[in-house]
């Protein structure tokens, strides 16, 4: 496979209030009669220090002391270090700045009335067709505009950044932040009492696996917090169930949809993921947070002035992104369109389009990479196969643009060492860049002649196919009388399960109607 941008490790050193471990004063000499080993040493200078640069901290929600490695301090520096690189995995904040104004706007209502209003938040709405919204601590909330898609009021998008609030308030990052910090030491006592280094590194994911997702407990408190802070901000609290319903058809559906197309289902991390569905416990913290709404002060969920915010969200990939329509992509911003075998399943990730064969037994990636100066395509493959075992190569014109290609005999893919197909192709100051592959092949790739064929549909997009590079959008229009989901479906551009994506997106799933006279999202 093509060699990808370098992984950033993020490594965070956080305090803590060590005077709740319970650990004797005695222990920092003697113990049972023996001298301190040099691991549990190394741990009391760990604790003791962390201890010097955190101290206890109080839950702001319980008011008990929470065992933190984090000042709140260091918790809102260690959100702003890691906003920029959320940004760019996420593919960058949706730019749509009365969108963003109107989600702060929500968000900054909701917080006002948390347990830690004097903390500064930030609100932002990813360019992601992903449905999820999470917080790294610190004030920090990200929501993506694909699970915008599928609210339908004001009173639910205050739900879901509540929900994300409580997190914050509750400290869940930071809490479990340090449970990662006192896994990582154990495994740093493991390696050093044992020497081994491979004990340390699977002593530490046995730490990483305990503490992975907030678990059961953390997010029914967020779900208890948010529905507290959607009363006094004077919505019905009930609002929070109707998005845990709307985001667990949502599951069904995405299990459902992933099944058939045999691969792993994209699901949303919090509200839903942790209850069954009819969640007692759920009810229960919605039914106490009801004590709290006031019936002086109850506020129209804001249907449609939330409808007419998101109309023209994208339904999919953006047009920063680029979008696929059929079997081509098309990219507006960078003026160029390839088409993809027909049937294959395109991935358009952060940053790479991956084609995949319907057996999964073939795969045609395409990268972009600014080439160093006065370095021409084969120059550039050349340097970017320099360890490689290059075969067969040429110079190759594609559509006027000016390229290079050459097969490697054997290259470390996702499907095997096998052989496989690079091209580099130069337009508009970007190296354009492909590496095909298929399991089980002597040579070549079994598929390289379709990936060659692919390669060379690579063009300039024309003036007159702009308005294909837009992508799929929400509008808004008012229901008429004998108005039904499976007639809109029939005239929706949606090529798959246009009809479920329908009654999804307007809280229909999976076989209610609409009501004359409602506003209904479509998609063109």
């Amino acid at each position: 496979m093509l060699p990808s941008l370098p992984n950033r490790r993020i490594v965070f050193f956080r305090a803590a209030c060590t005077r709740r471990l319970g650990v004797p004063d005695r222990a920092r000499g003697m113990h049972a009669g023996r001298a301190i080993s040099m691991e549990a040493l190394l741990l009391s200078a760990l604790l003791l220090s962390a201890f010097f640069l955190g101290g206890c901290a109080l839950n702001p929600v319980t008011g008990s002391p929470d065992l933190v490695f984090q000042s709140e301090a260091g918790e809102i520096k260690r959100a702003q270090e890691v906003h920029p690189m959320l940004l760019q995995q996420f593919g960058g904040a949706y730019d749509d700045a009365r969108l963003q104004a109107y989600v702060d706007e929500v968000g900054q209502r909701a917080a006002r009335v948390s347990h830690r209003p004097d903390l500064k938040y930030t609100f932002t709405v990813l360019d992601s067709e992903d449905i999820n919204a999470f917080t790294t601590g610190g004030g920090f909330v990200y929501i993506t505009r694909g699970i915008m898609n599928y609210l339908n009021s004001e009173a639910e998008l205050t739900a879901v950044l509540g929900h994300e609030i409580g997190h914050i308030t509750a400290r869940h990052p930071v809490r479990q932040q340090s449970k990662s910090t006192l896994a990582g030491i154990g495994s740093a006592v493991v390696g050093i009492a044992t020497g081994s280094g491979d004990l340390a590194g699977l002593a530490n994911y046995a730490g990483a696996a305990l503490i992975s997702g907030y678990g059961r407990e953390q997010e029914l408190e967020a779900d208890r917090l948010g529905a507290e802070y959607l009363a006094k901000a004077g919505y019905a609290p009930e609002h929070m169930i109707d998005v845990v319903r709307l985001l667990k058809n949502q599951e069904l559906f995405e299990i459902q949809r992933a099944r058939e197309e045999n691969r792993k289902p994209q699901v949303y991390h919090g509200l839903f993921a942790s209850h069954p569905d009819n969640d007692q416990r759920l009810n229960q913290v919605v039914k106490a947070a009801d004590k709290l709404h006031g019936t002086a002060d109850v506020r129209d969920p804001g249907r449609e002035t939330y409808l007419q915010q998101i109309a023209g969200l994208p339904m999919g990939t953006s047009r920063a992104q680029g979008v696929l329509k059929a079997n081509r992509f098309y990219h507006a911003d960078l003026g160029m369109t390839i088409a993809f075998p027909s049937g294959w399943q395109v991935g358009n990730l952060s940053d790479r389009l991956i084609a995949v064969s319907p057996a999964k037994d073939h795969v045609l990636q395409m990268q972009t990479q600014a080439p160093p100066p006065n370095t021409g395509p084969r120059e550039f493959l050349s340097r970017l196969l320099a360890n490689s075992s290059a075969g067969p190569a040429e110079a190759i014109e594609v559509n006027g643009l000016q390229g290079y290609t050459a097969v490697v005999r054997t290259a470390k893919t996702a499907l095997g060492v096998v052989p496989a197909r690079y091209a580099v192709i130069y337009y508009n100051n970007l190296a354009y860049v492909f590496a095909g592959a298929s399991r089980g092949s002597n040579g070549k790739p079994a598929a390289d002649p379709l990936f060659m064929s692919s390669i060379k549909t690579f063009r300039r997009l024309r003036q007159n196919e702009f308005t294909l590079a837009e992508p799929y959008k929400i509008k808004i229009v008012p229901v008429e009388s004998g108005t039904r989901i499976a007639d809109l479906a029939k005239s929706s551009p949606l090529v798959s399960y246009a009809e479920a994506q329908l009654r999804l997106l307007n809280d229909l799933y999976p076989n209610k109607e609409p009501v004359p006279g409602q506003l209904l999202k479509i998609v063109q």
